[in-house]
């Protein structure tokens, strides 16, 4: 059965997201703010799930329409098929929300639309009472400047949960931001990469997966294997897939901090992902770092400096960064930071800057192009 399918994003993630999905082999790609609308089967819903690593979550779009009243809301949910999907026994859970609409109380729509779905339930099922003890079905209603968009979220808790990082650092960044950050800036797993604000090793973690091809979802599960619309033997098959797809690529990345004991997260943390053989962590303060390679990267989440007291250190910390990878010959360097005077206290304006939210944190992914190494060679001919 053919769905209109959305995958979800942080704002200024859409065109990763949308890169992603070409890649994968989807075309007739629709962008928004925060998400994109494609079409799709159960193995797209399947292999979305298992190999999306910047979007927040894969949804079944299951209808749109205008409501300016409860009963427009009503009538607009129950003209949907939803036993085509929900069993007898599914758990019926919506949750909603309304932005610049008239029916702004939240608690009242979801309470319309759980009632609209029951009756649509029994028009499929002959039936007046559903135990709602199987899978569950969540239904959200969104509800912006009048339009209604209800939508069955397939994967259950949101992608960036890998499986791997039990245990995070001091204001950690999520795995699909982390990811997002890689792919930006076209790391290739030949060239060296480094993170010397490492933190509980997100960004190298994330890189190292990219490089040995690992899809994200592989070690963990998704609300919608408990469907019924959905065989086992499919969830095996791409798994399968999956695990014959990584790659016996050798490359070492570089990860420091200061930070002794968040280090050690760092290193669970990669253990668990499987790729820790690929990372080398290192105490060290950001300072110290340097290398006698050329053509390098350096992707980094540094310090921000949003608590009081702190925003000085960050600053002189900042002038430090300038100075340090001055010195890196050729290497590209790539800087997300929410602090608006990055370039002046770094000392040299990026090549290219793109907004991005870490969290609710309006940032700036500040990128520095170095060299390619074939740049370097045509130039000697």
């Amino acid at each position: 059965m053919m769905y209109t399918l959305i995958a979800t994003s942080t704002f200024g993630l859409e065109k990763v997201v949308a890169d992603e999905l070409k890649e994968l082999g989807y075309d007739d790609l629709t962008i928004e703010n925060g998400k994109v609308t494609f079409e799709g089967d159960e193995m797209d819903i399947v292999t979305c799930n298992m190999w999306l690593r910047t979007a927040d979550r894969v949804l079944i779009k299951m209808a749109e329409f205008k409501a300016e009243s409860f009963e427009e809301l009503f009538q607009g949910t129950l003209a949907v098929n939803w036993g085509d999907i929900i069993p007898i026994t599914g758990f019926m859970h919506v949750v909603g929300k309304s932005v610049k609409s008239k029916l702004y109380s939240v608690p009242d729509c979801q309470s319309i639309v759980k009632k609209a779905v029951v009756e649509a339930m029994k028009r499929k099922y002959r039936r007046d009472l559903f135990p709602e003890d199987g899978a569950t079905y969540k239904i959200e209603v969104a509800i912006l400047k009048d339009i209604v968009t209800l939508t069955l979220d397939t994967t259950g808790p949101g992608l960036h949960k890998r499986g791997y990082r039990e245990l995070a650092g001091e204001a950690p960044m999520k795995e699909t931001l982390a990811a997002a950050l890689v792919l930006l800036s076209k790391w290739e797993p030949s060239r060296m990469l480094a993170d010397p604000f490492c933190g509980s090793g997100t960004i190298a973690i994330e890189a190292a997966m990219i490089g040995k091809n690992i899809a994200p979802g592989l070690n963990r599960s998704f609300v919608s294997e408990q469907w019924e619309i959905i065989s086992q033997d499919l969830w095996e098959d791409i798994r399968k897939h999956a695990r014959n797809s990584i790659n016996n690529k050798e490359f070492r990345i570089m990860a420091s901090d200061f930070n002794g004991r968040v280090l050690k997260t760092a290193m669970e943390n990669a253990k668990k992902a499987g790729v820790g053989d690929y990372i080398a962590f290192q105490k060290m303060d950001m300072r110290d770092f340097s290398s006698k390679k050329k053509y390098g990267f350096i992707i980094t989440n540094p310090p921000y400096g949003e608590r009081i007291g702190e925003l000085k250190e960050v600053e002189c910390l900042y002038k430090a960064m300038g100075e340090v990878f001055e010195k890196l010959q050729d290497w590209s360097y790539f800087v997300i930071t929410s602090h608006d005077e990055f370039e002046k206290l770094f000392g040299k304006k990026s090549d290219k800057n793109r907004k991005l939210y870490n969290g609710r944190l309006k940032c700036y992914y500040y990128q520095y192009f170095g060299l390619e190494p074939e740049e370097k060679w045509s130039s000697k001919k």
